[in-house]
């Protein structure tokens, strides 16, 4: 029986990972703590199809300890005793590693079992869930634990997951060549909304559903996709034009506080299966169009992406619409985009010169010495919490980088402070 394209292709270490560098690039946290094979318990949070259950396997690998694997939807504390009864046994000699997939589904009884066995060390464990851990996982396991993130992965990198599995499968069926229409691999990727399981499940399908020529050899076209996945492509060219251009025209219609016109271009990026670029445009706009206009859009935006990615297409439209809805009626203000980048270019292209000394560091043996600090006053120690003294370096001291947006919230704000200023 041949095993699903998923596992055969699932990578053995960290280099054939695809995704989450945030976590497992050299240098940072978990990749270190993998290499030095000194594991602690952990908690895995993300989407499905993200990585979780392969670092997993890896883990148990690079540590030479017994791999045990539950899921909470159908597991019991009677399966937990069974896996503690097996460490005494020559199995557990090197200490064992417990995977517990959807933990989230375990009520707070079954998750205070496993207390016991990894506060004496005896099982080390690595937990999953799709939701979030501090909602839904019990606190005393929360506090035991590091909680690492997974993200969904980009859709380049699911194209090399894909790359690399028609290079396994091609071995498997007996060096059968395996070759796609132009934008095939494209299309999988865009469909997939991050989910490189899903991906490869796709493209498993497909190949096994194309008939083979004279010589053996398989070819997908994109029609062929567009069956097995009941979803039209988007026919992008070779350089992604049409994609950034559906992206360009969804970002001009909200700055422009068209909320039909912002609505039809999220639902041809949804159509397409390409979540993942909706949400993180959204994310910018709210910064880049509106501001501080209405700042607590950025905070409701992304309170909407977060329900996007965990609720997964067709649920993730809901929060995304309302998300859209938010940003197209809200209104708009570019005036942090323009100070930063203003502030930005000086930075990069004129000797800005030195901090002022009253504001340097003084909290250290010496800092007196060399005058830093002196002079500095407390703000909180005067009148409304302000006092005029010099900040910027002496060579822009009179740059302006901030100018208020025209709009009610930016305008009070001027308003006040104005009116603070002036007063002194």
């Amino acid at each position: 029986m041949q095993l699903p394209l998923a596992d055969m292709v699932r990578p053995k270490n960290l280099e054939d990972v695809v995704g989450q560098k945030h976590i497992l690039s050299k240098g940072k946290v978990l990749y270190n703590l993998i290499q030095k094979k000194n594991v602690p318990n952990m908690i895995f949070y993300g989407p499905s199809g993200t990585g979780k259950t392969t670092v997993a396997n890896i883990i148990a690998n690079c540590t030479g300890k017994r791999l045990y694997k539950l899921n909470a939807t159908t597991a019991s504390v009677s399966d937990i005793r069974a896996i503690v009864s097996e460490l005494d046994t020559l199995f557990g000699s090197q200490g064992a590693l417990l995977y517990l997939d959807e933990i989230q589904n375990f009520n707070k009884k079954q998750q205070q079992s496993l207390l016991e066995f990894i506060e004496n060390g005896r099982l080390t464990l690595i937990a999953s869930t799709t939701e979030n851990p501090y909602f839904y996982i019990y606190n005393a396991i929360l506090s035991r634990s590091n909680v690492f993130e997974f993200l969904p992965v980009e859709n380049e990198d699911i194209k090399k997951a894909l790359i690399r599995a028609t290079s396994i499968l091609e071995e498997s069926m007996g060096n059968v060549k395996i070759e796609f229409d132009e934008d095939v691999l494209d299309f999988i990727c865009s469909i997939c909304s991050g989910d490189v399981r899903k991906a490869l499940n796709t493209l498993e399908v497909c190949v096994m559903s194309s008939s083979p020529d004279k010589k053996g050899n398989i070819y997908v076209t994109l029609e062929t996709v567009e069956g097995a996945t009941q979803k039209k492509a988007m026919r992008y060219d070779r350089d992604g034009d049409s994609h950034y251009d559906i992206l360009s025209a969804f970002q001009k219609s909200i700055r422009g506080s068209d909320a039909d016109a912002a609505m039809h271009y999220l639902a041809r990026l949804l159509c397409a299966g390409d979540m993942i670029s909706a949400c993180r445009r959204l994310m910018v706009i709210a910064s880049e169009d509106i501001g501080m206009a209405y700042p607590m859009a950025a905070t409701i935006v992304k309170s909407c992406v977060d329900s996007a990615l965990q609720l997964g297409l067709p649920e993730a439209r809901l929060p995304l619409a309302e998300a859209v809805l938010l940003l197209a009626t809200a209104p708009k203000s570019n005036s942090a985009i323009c100070a930063i980048d203003a502030a930005m270019h000086d930075v990069e292209n004129m000797n800005t010169g030195s901090i002022p000394s009253s504001l340097r560091d003084a909290h250290y043996g010496g800092a007196e010495k060399l005058g830093h600090g002196k002079g500095y006053k407390y703000p909180h120690s005067f009148e409304n919490n302000y006092v005029s003294q010099q900040y910027l370096p002496d060579n822009i001291k009179d740059k302006k980088y901030y100018t208020p947006g025209n709009n009610k919230n930016e305008n009070a704000i001027d308003a006040y402070w104005k009116q603070v200023k002036k007063d002194k």
